[in-house]
């Protein structure tokens, strides 16, 4: 499996008993569709590895307490710290209206209602207190806040994303 062909679940932060369980920090909203994965692969080196789940269950918050088959002991548990888990896509449920993965929208066309097609969706960048739209404008980069008052459509079919931007925000990187 590759990496472009799965998605980020959360890392392993901690053991949890002296037979090999892990507590891992997930990444999601929803930590509750993880309960029942009877699979995951985790990267070691530059490979995603499979291994199988015997039992998992919601540990406080965003923690899931796992038990991965044949990992028995400490010095196995250790061996998985600060390891990133990733499921394929195919796990993802599908999205509808305006609700979107932000994989799914790379090379969407970006449509502002006042400046018409702007470019296309090159990423999007999360690492900021906000999520940014990364939009290519003939090599000229764009940033436009991911933010629900700005998205009127999300269209699937046509892959674009029809937004109203506030005024003078798209004139900053046109000028």
């Amino acid at each position: 499996m590759r990496k472009e062909e799965c998605f980020y679940v959360g890392t392993v932060v901690n053991k949890f008993s002296f037979k090999g369980e892990l507590l891992v920090k997930l990444d999601t909203d929803e930590p509750e569709l993880f309960i029942e994965m009877e699979s995951v692969f985790i990267e070691i080196g530059k490979n995603l590895v499979p291994f199988f789940i015997e039992r998992s269950q919601l540990h406080k918050s965003l923690l899931l307490r796992i038990k991965i088959e044949d990992i028995d002991d400490e010095p196995a548990a250790d061996a998985l710290m600060k390891r990133d888990l990733y499921l394929p896509l195919s796990f993802l449920p599908a999205l509808d209206g305006n609700k979107f993965y932000f994989h799914e929208v790379i090379n969407y066309k970006m449509i502002d209602t006042h400046h018409g097609e702007i470019g296309t969706i090159t990423g999007i960048n999360d690492m900021t207190t906000q999520a940014l739209f990364v939009v290519d404008h003939g090599g000229a980069e764009i940033l436009i806040p991911l933010n629900d008052h700005f998205i009127d459509n999300v269209d699937r079919k046509n892959k674009t994303i029809t937004v109203t931007t506030p005024e003078g925000l798209i004139d900053l990187y046109l000028t």
